[in-house]
């Protein structure tokens, strides 16, 4: 058997060291890679769930954003719609008043019984010596004339006859639909019970009523 001698011996030793270190190096080499592509893996997933939260978190705000907005939209909407409701009903309430009121003073008697009354006050009152009309709507004038002439051709009241008789003309007039006027000539002086003005007094007082009662009905 041959001995190795001590340089073959040193040779193995230094290779076997190299390959030793060279293991080592290379084990430590892919420690460190491991170590850190678990720290960047780390990093990433923590990344990946801090953004996924921001998201969510954006989201959930722009969901309550969108859902507040819609529900203020919906607010004013069901508001206005409230609002353009009752005016129109409002509208509609004055629009039946104002027919109302014009359909009783085209009555031909009813419209005879507010001259006398208007000649009557008109009359005592007002005209004493002066010059004065009465005005009535001119689609009526014929048929309020002969309802008045018949009226006081049978009645037993002799003022309201005298009254006509002594000069209060009855005139045809466009300017409203039903009702009368007494108007005093060259003065800035009328009694207004025409449709016009009677629903506007009508409607002065029963407005405010009937805008409660829609308040009240629509909490």
């Amino acid at each position: 058997m041959i001995e190795p001698d001590g340089k073959s011996s040193g040779v193995k030793k230094l290779i076997d060291r190299i390959r030793d270190e060279g293991v080592h190096s290379a084990r430590a080499e892919a420690d460190r890679i491991l170590t850190e592509a678990k720290a960047q893996a780390a990093r990433t997933v923590a990344d990946a769930k801090a953004e996924a939260t921001a998201i969510k978190t954006e989201a959930r705000a722009a969901m309550e954003r969108e859902q507040t907005a819609t529900i203020e939209a919906l607010r004013i909407a069901a508001r206005d719609t409230g609002l353009e409701l009752r005016s129109a009903i409002m509208a509609a309430f004055e629009e039946h008043v104002r027919r109302l009121v014009t359909d009783v003073t085209t009555d031909g008697s009813v419209l005879r019984d507010m001259i006398l009354v208007l000649a009557g006050r008109a009359a005592e009152e007002l005209i004493q010596d002066k010059d004065a009309v009465i005005l009535v709507p001119d689609q009526l004038g014929d048929e309020v004339s002969a309802k008045l002439e018949e009226f006081l051709q049978k009645s037993a009241v002799a003022f309201s006859a005298d009254v006509l008789r002594k000069g209060i003309e009855l005139i045809p007039s466009k300017e409203f639909q039903g009702g009368a006027r007494v108007r005093l000539l060259g003065e800035d002086l009328e009694i207004d019970l025409s449709d016009e003005a009677l629903s506007a007094m009508m409607l002065k007082l029963l407005l405010p009523r009937y805008r409660k009662i829609l308040v009240e009905a629509g909490q």
